[in-house]
């Protein structure tokens, strides 16, 4: 089980725990200012690797993957404002969609619908 620390950028953490939790197939759970992830089966593990790229990526695709380092310490990682200035945004979700031309797929994240579309040119 991994722990997400979010405290700097709680306002996006429900975005960014559907994100990365789809990205490793993991079970989310919600607690204060964090999330964990943990595996369907108890004896899989959850790649570190993995999970801090999505969280970059995540970052990236809002516009944020420069103000914020993704650090990690054995099975806990954080978010850290590196100008130490936390998002502060509705928790509302964005309205702004991205949508497949040859399947009908949809997403919020520019970066998981760029992936996407590759499939349909390998």
């Amino acid at each position: 089980m991994l722990t997400v620390d979010c405290r700097d950028v709680d306002s996006i953490r429900n975005e960014l725990l559907v994100y990365v939790s789809d990205q490793v197939a993991a079970i989310p759970t919600l607690k204060n200012h964090q999330f964990t992830l943990s595996m369907f089966n108890d004896d899989d593990t959850i790649d570190l690797n993995t999970v801090i790229s999505s969280i970059k990526e995540f970052l990236d695709s809002i516009g944020e993957g420069r103000n914020f380092a993704v650090i990690s310490h054995n099975d806990i990682i954080t978010i850290k404002s590196i100008s130490g200035k936390p998002i502060e945004r509705d928790s509302s979700p964005t309205s702004e969609m991205f949508s497949c031309t040859h399947c009908g797929f949809v997403s919020r994240y520019e970066v998981e619908f760029q992936n996407h579309m590759k499939i349909h040119y390998l």
